[in-house]
C-alpha cells in the first residue's frame, strides 16, 4: 500500500507542483535515457507530468501508468484516453515480469510505506538490461516547499518536520544497489519556475491534498490568514515577478 495518496483538484495540483514536475520530467527522462522504440511505465504518475513526456517520446501505445489516487487516475484517463492506466500502488504493480524497457517513478519514493519493495517491483516489470530510475526533491531543495514547511512548523501543534528519506543521491544509490540493480548512477536535476504574485502559488498550495490533507480543511480561517503572512515572509516578500528554484536527486540503474 502507498503511504500517502494525494487527491483533490487536479487543476490545483498542476498549478501547485505541476509547473515544477513538468520541467523535471524532461530532465529526468533524459537522465533515464528514454527514447523510441522503448516501452515505459510511469509509477506514481499523479496528474501526468512525466506521463506526458513519455507519451511525447514513445507514443501513447508504448506507455503505461500506475497511480493509487482514484482522482488522478480519472485525470490520466481524460488526458491520455488510449493509455494503459491502472489504479495501483507502487508496491504492487499489476503487470507481468519484464513488460517494459524502462520503469520510472518521479517524486514518489518519499511517500511510500515500503520503498525497497517498490523498487523491486519496478525492476520486476523491467526487462533484463532495461533501466529503472527514480527522483525526489532534495530536503530544502524546493524554495516554495521550504516556505510551506515554515508555515507548517509555525502553525502545527507540537511542531512539524518534513520527511528526509530518499531525498539525496547517497540514499538513493544505496536503495538501488541493495535492490540488485547494476551500473547505478546518480545526479541532481534543477528547474526554475516564475510567478507574478504570491497568491498565484499560495492559493493552489492550500487546496492540494497530501500529508495532513489540504490546509483549507485542517486550518481555521485565522490560521490560513496567519499562514499566508508566514508564507510571504519566508519568500522574502517578493514584489512583482519572481522566480523559485527546485532541485531533485535522481538515480538510475540497470536490471539483470
Amino acid at each position: 500500500m502507498s503511504g500517502t495518496v494525494f487527491g483533490g483538484s487536479s487543476d490545483a495540483y498542476d498549478r501547485f507542483m505541476g509547473r515544477y514536475s513538468t520541467q523535471l520530467a524532461t530532465r529526468f527522462a533524459d537522465f533515464a535515457g528514454v527514447h523510441a522504440p522503448q516501452r515505459a511505465v510511469d509509477v506514481g504518475a499523479g496528474t501526468g507530468a512525466l506521463t506526458g513526456e513519455l507519451v511525447e517520446r514513445l507514443g501513447e501505445e508504448n506507455v503505461a501508468a500506475a497511480e493509487p489516487s482514484s482522482d488522478y487516475v480519472a485525470t490520466l484517463h481524460t488526458r491520455f484516453p488510449g493509455l494503459d492506466v491502472r489504479e495501483a500502488p507502487a508496491e504492487e504493480l499489476p503487470w507481468a515480469n519484464e513488460s517494459f524497457d524502462c520503469a520510472l517513478a518521479q517524486l514518489v519514493v518519499a511517500f511510500l510505506n515500503d520503498v525497497p519493495q517498490a523498487v523491486r517491483e519496478l525492476a520486476r516489470v523491467t526487462r533484463p538490461g532495461g533501466v529503472v530510475a527514480t527522483c525526489m526533491w532534495e530536503v530544502d531543495g524546493v524554495e516554495m516547499m521550504s516556505a510551506l514547511n515554515e508555515v507548517r512548523r509555525r502553525l502545527t501543534l507540537g511542531g512539524w518536520s518534513p520527511s528526509t528519506d530518499y531525498r539525496d543521491e547517497a540514499s538513493l544509490r544505496t536503495l538501488f544497489e541493495e535492490a540488485g540493480l547494476r551500473d547505478v548512477e546518480t545526479t541532481r536535476l534543477e528547474v526554475t519556475v516564475e510567478y507574478e504574485t504570491v497568491d498565484e502559488l499560495w492559493e493552489p498550495a492550500i487546496h492540494v491534498g497530501g500529508p495532513g490533507g489540504p490546509a483549507v480543511n485542517s486550518f481555521s480561517p485565522e490560521q490560513l490568514a496567519a499562514g499566508r503572512a508566514i508564507f510571504e515572509e519566508a519568500l522574502d516578500h517578493p514584489a512583482g515577478r519572481y522566480a523559485l528554484e527546485g532541485r531533485a536527486a535522481a538515480v538510475r540503474g540497470v536490471t539483470g
